[in-house]
């Protein structure tokens, strides 16, 4: 008996092309503001010996500066306290532009203020504790940062009329 082979249906999704994978691309980093005050000049030694209490607060917004350009900036403000007075203030805003291509619109804020502030925190970690250490002080460490929850909260925020950074993307 001769085989038959099924006739050949064609494919559904043959004509289908696959959509592109979404990328980021992080074109510049650069510090947009930074600052550091030590208010007690001579004295903080003392008082960094008293065990101060160090805060830290972390809020990011993103802006588009071009077709599929946006600059995304962290903002990260620490300060150390003994008592009432403060130890030392630091405050550091830091940049990114970034591009992001086969990105859908409703994609393109969470994208950029939680990846792209995932991909640019490392460095911005490091110019704290650099600034912090040469003005005189252990190195201001922070710890990493849940930029989902970040997110959330922000929008949270922003949804209750109290816009945290949240940004425009």
């Amino acid at each position: 008996m001769a085989e038959t082979t099924p006739p050949e249906t064609p494919d559904a999704d043959a004509d289908l092309e696959p959509a592109e994978a979404p990328e980021i691309g992080i074109e510049a980093q650069y510090i947009k503001d930074l600052s550091f005050e030590s208010p007690l000049g001579p004295d903080a030694q003392a008082a960094v010996e008293q065990n101060p209490s160090v805060s830290v607060e972390v809020s990011t917004s993103a802006r588009p500066i071009g077709p599929n350009r946006y600059e995304v900036a962290l903002f990260i403000r620490g300060e150390a306290k003994g008592g009432d007075k403060s130890v030392f203030i630091l405050e550091l805003t830091y940049g990114a532009a970034i591009t992001l291509s086969n990105v859908p619109e409703e994609a393109v804020a969470p994208i950029l203020l939680i990846e792209g502030a995932r991909l640019i925190f490392p460095f911005a970690r490091n110019i704290v504790a650099e600034v912090s250490r040469d003005g005189g002080f252990p190195p201001l460490f922070i710890n990493p940062i849940d930029f989902v929850q970040l997110y959330r909260e922000q929008h949270m925020n922003e949804g209750n009329g109290a816009a945290n950074g949240g940004g425009d993307a």
